[in-house]
């Protein structure tokens, strides 16, 4: 049976829920890290905001791969894939 590939980094698009129902995109490589400061109000973006909820991430193999999902899901139309897609 075939490995999967294993990757040394991988990078994440992910989807917070905000607390005034908005949703929030951005990219990471560490989803964790990234999370935790959103929750700490260390986001200015989103620190009037909370509490957040995380909703959904996407992982990828490069940061190239990752800022560009963002930028689509960020754009009118990635915003409507979203959020049929990921948000029900």
């Amino acid at each position: 049976m075939p490995r999967a590939p294993h990757y040394r980094h991988v990078w994440y698009v992910y989807f917070l829920e905000l607390n005034n129902k908005d949703i929030y995109v951005g990219s990471t490589s560490d989803l964790r890290r990234r999370i935790a400061s959103h929750a700490e109000g260390k986001v200015p973006s989103t620190r009037p905001h909370q509490p957040s909820q995380l909703r959904s991430y996407v992982a990828v193999e490069t940061e190239a791969v990752a800022r560009s999902l963002e930028l689509y899901f960020k754009s009118g139309s990635g915003k409507a894939v979203a959020l049929k897609r990921f948000f029900p």
